[in-house]
């Protein structure tokens, strides 16, 4: 093993802590009003270094986002007699041609960062931690409650294996674990048992997410393979995005 993956071996073998996700959110939004104070209190020739820095940070992050950003291109025509040719009579003055511009992979992104799918159910009922989990005591004499029990469904992925139980605070019973879903195609109007491949976003929040708990309006990604779905271009369609209704989760 290299020198320098202690970090990512440790990661693995324990884990995160539970507020992972949420202490990283937090330090990142901090990031923006150190930046801003330092800009604000530097001097001398470091000022002049970080002004130049920054300028140019700004300048690439908004080309970037005029390159790829999703509109309607509006252009004029191009001018010549095509084929079939309608009279200028029946025209407008001025032909408008409209050319869809691609999205780019940032704006996707950020789509997906935010959560923004077109899905059947756009709001769910907040979920209580009380009704997510169970404490658990124990210890000798069962006066420690820091164990807990989900108890709703939950995925995990094949090699999974649980933790020692000195380790383990969120305990997902072997009833509850589930890797495949019933998912309906809506044109077609057909029910497939397919393999889920992870949870994508859980709407109670990004911990219920890493957990892989699947609730109401859970968005999961499930394998496809076996339909023989195609891509315009001609390629197998792998994954594709599912949620959980309400007659499918508790």
């Amino acid at each position: 093993m290299p020198q320098g993956e202690h970090i990512e071996l440790h990661r693995k073998r324990h884990g995160q802590k539970f507020d992972h996700h949420e202490r990283k959110r937090k330090k990142e939004a901090r990031e923006v009003h150190k930046r801003s104070q330092f800009a604000q209190t530097v001097r001398g020739l470091k000022s002049k270094i970080y002004t130049k820095k920054r300028h140019a940070e700004k300048a690439s992050m908004k080309k970037t986002i005029a390159m790829h950003q999703e509109r309607d291109n509006k252009h004029k025509a191009e001018d010549g007699a095509k084929a079939g040719a309608v009279p200028a009579y029946l025209l407008d003055r001025e032909q408008v041609e409209r050319a869809k511009v691609l999205s780019n992979t940032v704006k996707q992104k950020r789509k997906e960062k935010a959560g923004k799918w077109e899905v059947p159910l756009p709001k769910v009922r907040p979920v209580a931690e009380d009704e997510m989990f169970r404490v658990l005591k124990s210890g000798k004499r069962k006066k420690k409650s820091w164990k807990r029990m989900v108890t709703k469904v939950t995925f995990v992925g094949q090699g999974f294996t649980r933790k020692p139980p000195k380790y383990e605070r969120f305990i997902r019973p072997s009833g509850l674990r589930m890797n495949k879903a019933h998912v309906t195609h809506p044109e077609l109007k057909t029910t497939f048992n397919l393999e889920i491949i992870g949870v994508k976003k859980n709407p109670n929040g990004q911990s219920y997410t890493s957990l892989g708990v699947i609730t109401k309006g859970t968005v999961i990604e499930v394998n496809v393979s076996e339909l023989g779905l195609v891509t315009p271009g001609g390629k197998v369609v792998w994954g594709k995005y599912a949620q959980g209704t309400p007659r499918h989760c508790p």
